[in-house]
């Protein structure tokens, strides 16, 4: 039981945490503007992405994507719920990185459900070469993927010889 809090622990504050950034950049910022942080380097944005990372599927002439996004988002987390339910107790890596990767799904699916679109605020760019914007959920998506490759490489077995 102990993993079931402890992911849920880090879906919980992703998805707070993104649900309250996203909130606040849509109330003090009009869509499409944005600001510089750090010149030369991050702004605050506020923009919408229709499709899925970097942009995949965005099109405005497909109509599709927001129920496929939705439909992978619920397969996905009913595939988290069976890693998490055969990891291992102690390994902190694997299930904090499942919770992460829920939380970042979860963030988005919220706003496929409510706007049709996900909110994305954070720009970073050198030299005029903008990362596509992204936001909270992308980031703990990004960190829990992250934290699973660590798992594996940490927990892999040595192969079996005839």
């Amino acid at each position: 039981m102990r993993k079931y809090r402890l992911a849920s622990l880090w879906a919980g504050a992703v998805i707070a945490l993104d649900q309250a950034t996203k909130l606040w950049v849509s109330a003090t910022m009009e869509l499409w503007t944005g600001f510089p942080v750090i010149s030369g380097f991050f702004n605050l944005v506020h923009v919408t992405n229709k499709g899925a990372a970097w942009g995949f599927l965005a099109s405005e002439s497909i109509d599709w994507q927001r129920p496929l996004f939705i439909a992978v988002t619920i397969l996905a987390l009913g595939f988290i719920g069976y890693m998490l339910k055969t990891a291992d107790n102690s390994d902190r890596w694997m299930i904090t990185g499942l919770g992460l990767i829920a939380g970042g799904a979860v963030g988005n699916l919220i706003d496929r459900v409510r706007l049709g679109v996900v909110v994305d605020f954070l720009d970073f760019h050198v030299k005029g070469y903008h990362w596509p914007a992204f936001n909270v959920a992308d980031c703990a998506l990004t960190v829990g993927a992250g934290c699973i490759i660590i798992s594996l490489f940490f927990n892999r077995r040595p192969a079996k010889t005839p």
